[in-house]
Order: C-alpha cells, then structure tokens, then sequence
C-alpha cells in the first residue's frame, strides 16, 4: 500500500478537488476510455460484474428477449455467480462448450432469440484465446441477422490488439456495448467502464445508482487508472510479444505443456505433469532459496496428472530469454519431481 501511495505523489495532481458522485477525475476517465474505444460514453462502474448486468439487462430491455448467447467458460457463469440469472432474471444459452468462443455459423444455429451475444476477449477460462479478426467480425454479423446486440466482455481488451491485429476503437466497433477492466492489465486500484452510445451510457447511470454502484468518491481508482493507461498501454505489444518467447522457453521443459502456443496475448496457460499441491510448495522453496519466483496459482488441470497455472509476461519478465526460462524450469520440474518422490 505504501508504494501505491508513493505513486499517487508522484504521477497525481493531488491539488485538484476529488470527486462528488461521478464528476472530476472520475469524469475524465470516462471521457478518456470513450476516446480510445470510439464510442459516444462511457460509465463508471465499482465492479465489472456490476457493469456487465446493466450491460445485459439493457439487452433485454430494448430487444424484447431475456435469453442471453455466452459461453459456458464466460466470466459471468464462473466468477460472477451467474448475478445475470440471479438478479436480472436472464437466461443463458450456450452457442458453444468449445474451448473457444462461438463462430458465426454457431451464433446463426441459436435455437431462440437472445437479446445480446456476449464475446469475452480473450476468453481467459479456455486459456485467454481470441477469434481471428474475420472470426470476430463474422460473429459480430451473425449476431445482428439474428436481432441481437453484440456486448464484448473486455476485461483484458488492452493486450488483444496485437493479435487481432486492429486498433482498440477499431474492435469496440463491431460491438453495441464494451465492458473493460481498470485493474486487470493497467493496474488500476480497481474499477470497470461501460462503453457504448449516449442511449446506454444514460441507462447505465440510472442503473449503476440502483444496483448501489453511484460510489460517493472514487478518485483513487480513477487517478490510478488515468495513470495506467498512459504508462502501460504503450508497453502491451511488447510483453505480448516477449510472451511468445517466455511460452518458448517453458515448452522446452519436460513434461511441460503451453497453451495456445504460441500465446494470443501476454498471458497463457502453463501445464507440468506433478499435483498442484508440489508444484505450489516447489514455487514458494524456488523463492525462498534462489529468489526467483517462477509460477504460482498451480490447480489441478482438466487431463489427470496435470496441474496448470496462468503465466503472465509483464515488465520484469522481459529480462529473460528463452534459454534462461528453460534454465530455471528444468529446475523447477526437478524441483518439483524431487518432491513427488
């Protein structure tokens, strides 16, 4: 907390009045993200699950349908305990169980109406994928023939540009309405906006003030990121970039698997064939004996006998070549081995 502090003095004007219910530096982010995604507004919001409900009960209010078109490894069915269904009185449906999200013929072969398709890029559950950009845009297409609005889950938005291989306005172009995260990636203290046009952003207040979301004062996640997005924006393609040579290394260590290989973004998959359980307690004897901290987070993988973690490549992983990732895996595998014994 100390060090966040230190960055509030140091990258802040902190002469400025705070916010009062949405206004000031929090006003200014929200103009900021609307820029850089091209749409008309953007909203606030505490919590991306708090944003992602508006988000999809405005689909079912202007379309006349309470089904919504997601995947089954989506943010809001596994980490947002389903408060779309719970609160909001939607219905889920399932273009796909793929670990992948939905193609276009899959979106066209919707049994019902759905008022909103919800892509999430990247689908972080199935290993943080993205569609192509043809892919994307023929979902997007297949979506509006069938009466629905397209909401894209952007959590992680930031680092899908190099992949799709198109500017961030150019992808929120394809979609109705945009969620994105100010913690995840940028680094923010927390935070969430909703983008679309001025008929959303004026729902989106009505309802982030229902839901108890119209926070008195939030310009400290406001400010941190403000500050985010100048400092790491610029930075993404490269720790995409260097993730594929971080997913190079690792896939050279025994028994070790990556997904996708190579990585759509900075963050990818990491499979070793031990129990969660030692490769947890190889990580932390790793730290404690060399100070190297090589992966955490291990849980047990989808194939018996394999454990995953989530890598992510940021600015201190790009120090290292590839030969150097093998170098410290191949010891942690020994590591690890040692203690399975």
């Amino acid at each position: 907390m100390r060090g966040r502090l230190a960055e509030f003095e140091a990258g802040a004007d902190l002469d400025r009045d705070p916010d009062f219910y949405g206004d000031g530096p929090v006003a200014e982010l929200e103009e900021k993200v609307a820029g850089l995604l091209g749409k008309e507004a953007a909203v606030f919001f505490p919590t991306g699950t708090m944003a992602q409900q508006v988000a999809l009960r405005y689909g079912a209010e202007v379309t006349g349908r309470t089904a919504v078109a997601l995947h089954r490894l989506g943010h809001q069915e596994l980490h947002e305990r389903q408060a779309h269904t719970q609160l909001t009185g939607l219905r889920s449906v399932w273009p796909t169980t793929a670990p992948r999200n939905p193609t276009a013929a899959e979106i066209a072969r919707l049994e019902e109406p759905v008022g909103s398709v919800v892509i999430e890029l990247p689908l972080r559950d199935a290993g943080f994928v993205l569609p192509t950009w043809d892919e994307l845009t023929a979902v997007a297409e297949a979506a509006r023939a069938k009466g629905a609005r397209v909401h894209f889950d952007g959590a992680r938005l930031w680092e899908s540009t190099t992949f799709l291989e198109h500017s961030l306005d150019e992808i929120a172009g394809l979609a109705d309405s945009v969620y994105v995260s100010f913690y995840k990636t940028i680094r923010g203290l927390s935070g969430a906006a909703l983008v679309g046009d001025a008929e959303l952003a004026a729902y989106a207040r009505a309802w982030r003030h229902r839901y108890g979301g119209n926070v008195f004062q939030q310009w400290p996640a406001a400010l941190t990121a403000l500050a985010g997005l100048e400092r790491e924006l610029p930075r993404l393609p490269g720790f995409v970039r260097h993730a594929r040579t971080v997913a190079e290394g690792l896939a050279g260590v025994k028994g070790a698997r990556v997904f996708p290989e190579p990585p759509h973004t900075h963050q990818f998959r990491l499979f070793l064939p031990y129990r969660a359980e030692v490769l947890n307690r190889a990580a932390l004897v790793l730290a404690e004996d060399e100070r190297v901290w090589f992966a955490g987070g291990w849980v047990e993988g989808e194939v018996p006998g394999m454990a995953m973690a989530e890598i992510m490549v940021a600015e201190h992983a790009l120090e290292w070549t590839a030969e150097q990732v093998a170098e410290v895996g191949a010891r942690f595998a020994h590591l690890a081995q040692s203690m399975s014994t």
